[in-house]
């Protein structure tokens, strides 16, 4: 079962998530296209969409991704968190992030 991501992890800000490697992607005018080669199921994104999906091109923490959320689009940070954690939800539900783990936990 796929490890969601949610408010209630206490480490929420800490997490790291990045794509996973077998996932083909390709821009076009600020979309992207993502092909899950095994599936054969692809999904677009939208703007914002797109912005995430390269943040995630190599690990990155939840903490940074909100912030450069915000510093780039009109957003409160709580909406952004609300956003994000539905948006990365649905990548993880779909396969096509990961959420590494932390040898510590």
């Amino acid at each position: 079962m796929t490890q969601l991501i949610s408010r209630d992890n206490e480490r929420l800000f800490e997490q790291v998530l990045c794509r996973k490697e077998d996932k083909i992607s390709t821009e076009l005018d600020g979309e992207t296209v993502i092909l899950d080669l095994v599936s054969g199921m692809y999904s677009g994104l939208d703007q914002v969409g797109t912005t995430i999906w390269n943040l995630l091109e190599k690990p990155i923490v939840f903490k940074a991704i909100v912030t450069e959320i915000i510093n780039t689009y009109d957003v409160t940070e709580e909406q952004c968190i609300a956003d994000l954690l539905d948006f990365l939800n649905s990548l993880l539900g779909s396969g096509l992030i990961v959420v590494q783990q932390d040898e510590n936990s």
